[in-house]
């Protein structure tokens, strides 16, 4: 009996799959070979779903069945559904394409690993209480930016008020402040254990993971001695070159 013609996407559909039947994949452009029972294994998932009763998916000119997303990390996803072990890295963009998929179990595993439990847990809990956290963020580097024309830094004055007292003290310490005012960032207050150290190490940290060279040290007042310092101000300084 002869075999069916991979390259003909008609002969392939014609015939129907099994549990056991290879599968050909282009996950955005990078391409994989399975089988409809490693792909169906949690049926609930929206990976089985896409395989279960009549296909939704298109297929590409050899007759591989196309999925428009980027395919880097989906060797992971297959790894996990045929072993059920998690690699030792990348388990950050891993967990990524698990929600994306609906791998339930998967899911649960990674977050149960100590470094997403630290990230999920407790860093991405934390910063869920810093109102407008990521917004602000993007503010920093908005105006960082906006500041680096012929420049070889940018410098962004963040507050940080970490009680209901501190916010009471805001317009004082603005007062106090000798740069513009309109360019302060403020970060807080919070309802967390978390310290004043813990936020800073935060903005400083997803800042550089977008790509950007920073520093960060707390801003004192050229004032003077009759200025009252509230230590709430600290200087976040981009290196451009």
């Amino acid at each position: 009996m002869s075999l069916p013609d991979s390259k003909s996407p008609r002969k392939q559909s014609a015939e129907p799959l099994t549990h056991f039947s290879v599968v050909q994949l282009n996950i955005g452009g990078q391409l994989y070979s399975t089988t409809l029972g490693t792909l169906c294994k949690y049926p609930n998932s929206k990976l089985a779903d896409m395989f279960s009763g009549p296909l939704k998916l298109h297929k590409d000119r050899e007759g591989r069945y196309f999925i428009d997303r980027d395919g880097t990390h989906f060797g992971l996803i297959l790894q996990y559904l045929r072993t059920e072990e998690l690699p030792s890295k990348n388990l950050l963009e891993l967990h990524r394409e698990a929600l994306f998929y609906d791998l339930k179990p998967l899911v649960k595993l990674l977050e149960e690993t100590p470094q997403m439990f630290g990230e999920m847990v407790g860093r991405q809990q934390f910063l869920s209480r810093v109102r407008n956290y990521h917004e602000n963020l993007e503010v920093i580097v908005r105006v960082a930016r906006a500041e680096a024309m012929a420049s070889r830094s940018s410098t962004i004055i963040i507050c940080v008020l970490r009680t209901e007292e501190d916010l009471a003290k805001y317009n004082d310490a603005l007062d106090s402040l000798d740069s513009k005012k309109e360019s302060v960032v403020s970060f807080g207050p919070w309802n967390a254990p978390a310290t004043v150290e813990d936020l800073l190490d935060c903005i400083k940290m997803d800042i550089e993971a977008k790509g950007y060279r920073v520093s960060l040290k707390p801003h004192s007042s050229d004032k003077g001695f009759l200025f009252k310092s509230y230590g709430f101000f600290y200087k976040l300084t981009f290196t451009w070159w």
